[in-house]
């Protein structure tokens, strides 16, 4: 079986991403039992190796506060809450994905794949107040309340018998340096926690609130710290969730009880992989994701005779064509921004920018929102080489895109749906309208390609495999990246939490292996902020790459009111 795609965060939506609908594909030629069969609740044990008392969470280490983290207190011992079964009888539990298990077991000590996020809210909120809302809302998606459970063959969701909302929903303060902003401090907080593990004898998700915070605006605010764990959903998912949270918001949809586990790369999962392909592909897409419905039906190819023989001859061509492209990623070129990370993070973000001025440039250029967002991006990080001392006559640097393959009534869905698209950005193209020209062209090059609907299916084949497996298969991708950037689509009216306004929300996907450099882009309520994260051992001023966003933003601005237009 060929199958591949590889997900983080989503993109589109408000964006009018270009990769919306696309479809990336790295072919792995390997069955692999059970690789993506649908989730079940079970109550015996998962395999022969494994007992099922193992399915139930190892008893709470000690709680230990790592340096410079103020928001642990010392926990006293809790009392195990009655589930109504003996001792000998194991926790409920379901069994993870294969996507969402590579997640799991990519952490390391360089990179957490957590995604981390930041919102500003004003006038503020109490502890409290979160502490309900969060019960209220958040609790309602099963994952919150349940430990990933690694074992011989995988792992598995088991419900937390002693869940405590105290232990995810903590306090935190600053302490300010002399001289030190708020903004500055707050930066370094989420950059600290970056690399603070979440604790896995508990469900993989912590939010810390700073009750006492002052905005840039110098208005009494409050400032909330979001760390959630990737194995449980990707960047759309956790949009939904996050918006599940705030005044207003209606109840998650109630999940639908899970069909009986089928075999691997069944039916059920082809049909719903061809389906999100159908959805997400461009125009140049309908006959692959035609071809991919006939993968469930090849029967159909007889009966349309020779149009449906040259549209499967045109998919095997184009699996065949992208996952060798996949398989043989070319270097990007050396930069500074690329080598062995060290174990410290910084974050950065800039002040929005208006995202109708960003349409009004695109529309202008006949390009897309993403395509002039791409653009900055590529200049920022040319205009940060460059001031570092590095020429960047001729460097290009590859980006990982992560390309939602979900659909739009899905969102709500936890786990990882999306795939990773490879693209080259131009950082020796000073010229901004060369430059988003060029863009667009390799961003074009890309919605006809599987290679995130196969990257996706990699990951599925590396969640399978032995740990070490699994890291020497995605060790060869991180070493041909240099960095994760991903475009969400936010809310376009302001959000309200707890009777306080959400004034600011930014947000960091993880990145993996060698890779230590993520760019996010966000649009919230009529603006997009850029944000960065960085190891410092690569890149220690993030801030030096978000200071030149708004100067290559206003340069593409510029020259493109000096195009001679009507001429």
């Amino acid at each position: 079986m060929l199958l591949g795609v590889f997900l983080d965060g989503g993109n589109n939506g408000g964006h009018n991403s270009p990769l919306r609908g696309n479809l990336t594909a790295s072919t792995v030629p390997l069955a692999v039992p059970s690789l993506e069969a649908p989730a079940q609740n079970h109550r015996t044990q998962i395999c022969p190796m494994v007992t099922p008392s193992s399915l139930r969470p190892s008893p709470r280490p000690s709680p230990r506060t790592s340096a410079g983290n103020t928001s642990a207190s010392p926990r006293a011992p809790r009392k195990a809450k009655h589930t109504g079964a003996s001792a000998a009888q194991p926790l409920p539990h379901e069994r993870m994905r294969k996507v969402d298990t590579a997640w799991l077991r990519m952490d390391s000590p360089s990179n957490l794949m957590m995604i981390n996020g930041v919102w500003c809210v004003s006038p503020g909120i109490s502890l409290q107040a979160l502490r309900e809302r969060a019960s209220e809302r958040l609790l309602q998606y099963p994952r919150f309340r349940q430990c990933a459970v690694e074992d011989a063959t995988g792992a598995s969701w088991v419900d937390d018998a002693q869940f405590d909302i105290t232990a995810h929903v903590v306090p935190t303060t600053l302490a300010l340096r002399t001289g030190q902003s708020p903004q500055a401090a707050l930066q370094e907080r989420v950059g600290a926690l970056a690399m603070q593990p979440l604790d896995r004898q508990r469900p993989l998700w912590q939010f810390h609130l700073i009750e006492d915070f002052v905005g840039d605006d110098g208005q009494p605010a409050s400032a909330l710290i979001l760390r959630i764990h990737h194995c449980i959903a990707d960047g759309i998912a956790l949009i939904a969730v996050a918006l599940s949270l705030v005044d207003g918001s209606a109840q998650p949809p109630r999940r639908a009880q899970a069909a009986p586990a089928a075999a691997a790369l069944s039916a059920h999962t082809l049909e719903a992989l061809a389906t999100r392909a159908a959805q997400t592909l461009g125009s140049a897409g309908d006959c692959a994701a035609q071809s991919l419905q006939w993968l469930l039906q090849p029967e159909k190819i007889l009966s349309t005779g020779l149009a449906g023989s040259h549209n499967a001859a045109h998919l095997a061509q184009q699996l065949v064509r992208d996952a060798a492209a996949l398989a043989f990623l070319p270097d990007d070129s050396p930069t500074q921004l690329k080598g062995t990370p060290g174990t410290t993070k910084r974050v950065a973000w800039c002040p929005p920018i208006a995202l109708d001025e960003v349409k009004a440039i695109g529309r202008a250029l006949n390009c897309s929102v993403n395509d002039v967002l791409m653009s900055c991006v590529a200049g920022a990080l040319g205009s940060y080489l460059h001031r570092h001392g590095e020429g960047t006559e001729g460097t290009e640097i590859r980006a990982m895109v992560p390309v939602n393959l979900r659909a739009s009534q899905d969102t709500w869905e936890l786990g990882n749906h999306f795939g990773l698209a490879p693209l080259l950005l131009p950082l020796g193209m000073t010229n901004p309208i060369e430059r988003v020209y060029e863009v667009r062209q390799r961003m074009n090059a890309l919605k006809g390609s599987l290679q995130p609907l196969l990257s996706l299916g990699l990951l599925a084949v590396a969640g399978s495999l032995h740990q070490s497996a699994q890291n020497a298969l995605l060790q060869r991708f991180s070493n041909k990246t240099t960095a994760v950037v991903t475009n969400v689509p936010g809310p376009s009216e302001p959000l309200v939490l707890c009777g306080a306004r959400v004034t600011q929300c930014m947000f960091w996907v993880p990145q993996s292996g060698n890779v230590g450099l993520g760019v996010s882009i966000l649009s919230y309520g009529g603006g997009v902020q850029f944000g960065v994260m960085s190891d410092t051992r690569l890149c220690p001023e993030p801030q030096h790459i978000i200071d030149a966003f708004a100067p290559q933003f206003e340069q593409l601005s510029l020259l493109t009111l000096m195009l001679p237009w009507g001429e």
